[in-house]
């Protein structure tokens, strides 16, 4: 009788542990419950500790902590028919557990297949250029267009970020000469726009200087001084044009004077020798006695 008595005290100690394990559960504080009573969604619960009926509640748990999810690689063709190897990673959260448990079977699931679908349609309708480098405006155009789908499963997708773009090699070396060619147009540019604002300058400095005449002379007095601080130069003075112009003067005048009496002596001599064939002409010619 006693034994009886003694297992049947265990029975019902055994008994109320399991019915209080079964009826009390404790949610952390990034946790909610859905509880479903016989089939159907009560009050959401949570956090702390919390009771349920035995064997007619139960507990659905669900987290509210940013999820991380990988988006596999995708093969894109480009609109500029480029193809290309895109990975992605969205960071989403749960907002509304109830529609996270009664509106979609998998979450996790779901929002990576939506993922996977959404960039290989966003992406196939850019350029490679703007792939490259609009970054910012694909990722808010992606993060948009998926928080929009999942929003109705309670899921909210904060950001979407394109990790990595992968192009063939002969892709690579195109890219690299347009580079190329990109940076020689800069610098030509730029070579241009300097030459002009070295004109435009040298413009202005040789209004400045046409004013007063004195002012190239003492420009090529500076100039010397510059060029003569260093021992291993060789200087070649610039002799001013004004100074070598009495030379010139003074030449040419001693050319017009050579030139005159050259004439005066050409004339003379032609003038000796018509004579002497003139006398020549004039002398009788004499005949020998028979």
């Amino acid at each position: 009788m006693i034994t009886a008595l003694v297992v049947l005290l265990v029975l019902i100690v055994v008994g109320a542990v399991v019915v209080a394990a079964a009826s009390v559960r404790v949610l952390r504080e990034y946790e909610r419950g859905v509880v479903f009573r016989l089939g159907r969604v009560t009050a959401q619960r949570g956090p702390g500790l919390i009771f349920l009926l035995p064997f007619i509640d139960r507990l659905v748990k669900v987290s509210l902590r940013t999820v991380t999810l990988k988006v596999p690689a995708q093969e894109i063709i480009t609109r500029d028919n480029v193809p290309a190897r895109v990975t992605a990673v969205a960071y989403y959260r749960v907002i509304d557990p109830t529609k996270s448990v009664i509106e979609i079977e998998s979450v996790v699931s779901a929002t990576s297949q939506i993922a996977q679908t959404t960039l290989r349609s966003v992406l196939g309708k850019a350029d490679l250029d703007s792939l490259l480098s609009e970054r910012e405006q694909i990722n808010d155009h992606l993060q948009q267009i998926i928080d929009d789908q999942t929003e109705p499963w309670g899921v909210k997708v904060t950001t979407v970020e394109i990790k990595d773009v992968e192009l063939p090699d002969r892709m690579h070396h195109a890219i690299a000469r347009q580079a190329e060619a990109e940076r020689e147009r800069r610098a030509k540019v730029i070579n241009a726009e300097g030459e002009f604002q070295a004109a435009a300058r040298l413009t202005d400095a040789a209004d400045v200087i046409s004013r007063n005449p004195m002012a190239l002379k003492l420009r090529y007095l500076q100039t010397l001084i510059e060029v003569s601080g260093s021992s291993s130069s060789t200087i070649v003075f610039p002799l001013p044009v004004d100074i070598l112009e009495p030379l010139i003067a003074g030449a040419e005048r001693a050319a017009l004077r050579n030139g005159e009496q050259r004439e005066q002596l050409e004339e003379a001599v032609l003038a000796a020798r018509n004579a002497l064939e003139a006398g020549n002409q004039s002398e009788p010619v004499s005949t020998p006695d028979t």
